[in-house]
């Protein structure tokens, strides 16, 4: 639906969609090709509107935005062969996030089956990826997880 009001319209009525919040989830479902077009286009007609999107937006880059205990809480819940074909194209900061939060015998392992995996599709590493996403959601909506998205109204006391 987000494609089509922006193909036929050039324009997003957030509105009609329910809102941004809902317009973001729609973005964090898709792939990150649609997303990034998507996101452009939007970007050249409400910049504001855009950031506003990415500001609910929580995309697997942005684990390294989540505190330690989520982290840890994840990597107890996680399926860890979806994380090791999450963690295939992950930016270092990730795995070494990732890595702090386990034992050196845990990260060890994590590492070396990382080292093992051979070629693996995009969408499947993709979804993986959105699976992990989803689940440090879950967290954040049960307590487990902080997320610190920015602004001033996360600050802690």
């Amino acid at each position: 639906m987000l494609k089509t009001e922006l193909a036929t319209l050039g324009s997003i009525d957030t509105q009609q969609l329910g809102g941004v919040e809902p317009i973001a989830d729609m973005l964090n479902l898709m792939d990150k090709n649609s997303e990034k077009t998507i996101m452009a286009r939007v970007e050249e007609k409400d910049a504001e509107l855009a950031e506003e999107i990415r500001k609910l937006m929580f995309v697997f880059e942005d684990i390294i935005y989540v505190d330690d205990k989520g982290i840890q809480e994840l990597l107890k819940t996680a399926d860890q062969q979806k994380l090791t074909i999450a963690l295939k194209t992950a930016p270092e900061e990730i795995k070494t996030k990732l890595f702090k939060n386990m034992s050196n015998r845990a990260a060890q392992l994590l590492k070396e089956d990382l080292d093992s995996l051979g070629p693996t599709k995009v969408s499947d590493v993709e979804k993986a990826q959105q699976e992990i996403v989803q689940s440090l959601k879950d967290l954040e909506a049960k307590g487990k997880a902080i997320i610190a998205r920015g602004g001033e109204g996360d600050t802690f006391v």
